[in-house]
């Protein structure tokens, strides 16, 4: 069953990365500092809180996507289990851009999600390349 558990917590880190993007809403129109929210469009927590938000949802995308097509092929494919969890790990990068935009940490969580999802993008299409079909 592996790519099951990609889809359901796929669509559950979609759902809060969409939920966040109201956070964002509010800070641009509706905050009582919304001018040095927007005046800071590019810069700092206001960029890393943006760029957490677009790959959250995207990585979370990938995530459905992978689960999906792991499922569908599991049978064809080799090292499914390892894509799997490779994808899922991916996620620790928009949670990592968040953990160092609010708790100060390092951005050690963001280079293991972005080569974790990177790898088992790669490892997938891969896998894909190799698939004998009828």
């Amino acid at each position: 069953m592996d790519g099951k558990k990609n889809i359901s917590i796929g669509f559950l880190v979609m759902g809060f990365f969409m939920a966040y993007g109201f956070l964002l809403i509010y800070l641009r129109d509706f905050a009582p500092d919304k001018e040095a929210w927007v005046n800071s469009y590019s810069l700092g927590k206001h960029f890393e809180s943006r760029l957490a938000h677009v790959h959250g949802n995207l990585f979370a995308f990938l995530n459905i996507l992978i689960g999906y097509l792991l499922l569908r092929f599991e049978a064809q494919l080799s090292n499914v289990k390892t894509i799997s969890w490779l994808a899922l790990a991916g996620l620790l990068m928009p949670v990592g851009i968040l953990a160092e935009v609010y708790f100060g940490l390092p951005p050690a969580l963001i280079l293991v999600g972005a080569i974790a999802m990177t790898a088992s993008v790669l490892w997938l299409g891969l896998a894909f390349l190799r698939l004998k079909t009828n």
